[in-house]
């Protein structure tokens, strides 16, 4: 290839309308007088210079040297940076030219214009953003074309998916990886609400933002429970519609009959994935995977992470139940049970205001383990590095097995026994609310009830699924043989016929004697 002259380069540069003719004549200049007044007829040494001074952006410049100066603009938006390509479009970074507000602009190819299919499912995608409004989902601006480019103009999010972030990191902490799921359930709660299914949940659409939000992505495969609208997609014959990682089971049976609980499934894959760093089956071929998500447990996540805590275990298992029955039946019970293990593991104070923020904390905690480990202080995948407060001692995630012991009982009143009944029997942690709930003013005493009650979630069922129902933990062996059947106090064992041949003697005695006063 032919190396690329200087004034070429910027004869390209002038054709692409990136930069002001007056911007670009002073940065020439700066340029030449740098060199000592000798023209410059190096095009790489001319690119550097406008990405430095902030003229062009590196991917601009690098498809300036590539010879293309078209394609920069579309409609009213300039774009600065490809930020990926999926398997329906491609998302660019771009700039409003009177607002220089950045947006993520997502294209659809022009080559699938002409297949309705995917011209119908882009629009529906816009559509079921335009109708969402959450802190935790991902916000559309604008639907447009120009000529055969239809686009999408969406809140740019500064930050990274979930799926890059555990690759490029490892496995989470487990609070992180908590508060994550949590605020994807609550983003994906405001979109069941208003009648739209995602189907299509995965780490890969669940992005982080520099301030650690999570927003929900990629509403395109979504189904509206309006029936003219979810029978789009019936249509074009699109038997299977998802991911196979993170595939419900009803999901690959029937794309198009599936409620808000196919993506309590998906959403249980995910927090699997953000513990392990793998989906819960990774091996075998596309339809190998789909019927182990049919039939198969997911293999035992203290495989790979031994310290992992039992109640979030639990917490994920439920979720990735094989039955949409045996699952957390709405999205929120998710968010709500993920927020009360946060409390009781001392992660966010009950009644806490600022609770929701603490995930700067968790990621802080997150990204110093990280740190520690990356100097031979532990394995990223055991979890076993925490901060450390002022006194010396570890967070309440690391504590020593009998605090370990106590929190499992704590949180089991927040899950449920099997039978459906929460546990009774009273805890450290119990204990310590009930004192707050006596001195604080009755709308904060409400909130921590809320959090105490272990039934406040309303489950239509609280089964737990069987893999981890029975743990094997001695704080659930002290859990099961505190709340076994026992007699209450001052219970004689009198069978219970004993105790009705009394009671009609005694009736009949007194008739008798009413008797006798009347004569």
């Amino acid at each position: 290839m032919a190396k690329q002259r200087a004034d070429s380069f910027i004869n390209l540069v002038r054709a692409s309308r990136l930069v002001d003719d007056d911007q670009l004549n002073r940065a020439i200049d700066e340029l030449q007088t740098e060199a000592g007044g000798m023209p410059v007829t190096n095009a790489g040494q001319v690119a550097v210079h406008l990405v430095d001074r902030g003229l062009l952006t590196q991917w601009q410049s690098d498809k300036l040297r590539e010879g293309r100066h078209k394609g920069f603009f579309l409609g009213k938006y300039k774009l600065l940076d490809h930020l990926g390509t999926g398997g329906m479009s491609s998302v660019y970074l771009a700039e409003h030219l009177l607002m220089q507000r950045r947006v993520a602009v997502k294209v659809l190819p022009k080559a699938r214009v002409d297949d309705t299919s995917y011209l119908a499912r882009f629009h529906r995608e816009a559509q079921a953003a335009a109708a969402l409004d959450d802190p935790n989902v991902v916000r559309a601006y604008d639907v447009d074309c120009d000529g055969n480019t239809h686009y999408l103009v969406m809140e740019y999010v500064e930050g990274s998916d979930l799926q890059s972030l555990v690759k490029r990191t490892g496995p989470l902490d487990y609070a992180v990886a908590a508060d994550y799921v949590r605020q994807a359930a609550r983003g994906l709660s405001h979109a069941h609400k208003l009648g739209l299914i995602h189907r299509d949940v995965k780490p890969a659409n669940l992005l982080v933002d520099r301030q650690n939000v999570v927003k929900v992505l990629d509403l395109g495969l979504a189904k509206f429970s309006d029936e003219d609208k979810a029978s789009l997609t019936v249509a074009y014959d699109e038997n299977v519609l998802g991911t196979a990682d993170y595939l419900p089971p009803e999901q690959a049976l029937d794309s198009h009959g599936v409620d808000a609980r196919s993506d309590i499934y998906s959403l249980g894959c995910s927090l699997y994935y953000l513990l392990t760093g793998q989906p819960p089956f990774p091996e075998g071929t596309l339809p190998q995977r789909i019927m182990c998500h049919q039939k198969e447990p997911a293999p035992d996540i203290r495989l790979k992470r031994p310290d992992a805590p039992a109640d979030l275990l639990r917490v994920c298992a439920m979720m990735m139940a094989k039955k949409p029955e045996k699952r957390f039946q709405k999205m929120s019970d998710v968010a709500k049970i993920l927020t009360r293990w946060l409390v009781v593991h001392g992660h966010e104070k009950p009644g806490d205001p600022s609770a929701d923020s603490s995930s700067k904390r968790l990621a802080a905690a997150a990204r110093q383990a990280q740190a520690v480990m990356a100097r031979g202080g532990g394995s990223p995948q055991s979890g076993s590095t925490a901060p450390r407060r002022q006194d010396g001692s570890t967070s309440p995630s690391h504590a020593p097995p009998d605090t370990v012991a106590q929190r499992d009982q704590s949180t089991m009143q927040g899950l449920g026994s099997r039978a459906g009944r929460p546990f009774s029997g009273s805890s450290s942690a119990s204990g310590r609310m009930r004192i707050q709930l006596e001195s604080k003013p009755p709308a904060e005493a409400a909130r921590l009830e809320e959090l105490r009650d272990p039934m406040q979630v309303s489950f239509e069922s609280p089964v737990l699924p069987s893999a981890l129902a029975e743990a094997d933990s001695p704080a659930m062996a002290r859990i099961r043989q505190q709340h076994a059947p026992r007699r209450r106090q001052g219970q004689t064992g009198v069978p219970g016929w004993l105790w009705a041949i009394l009671g009609a003697a005694i009736f009949i005695v007194l008739i008798l004697f009413i008797v006798a006063l009347v004569k």
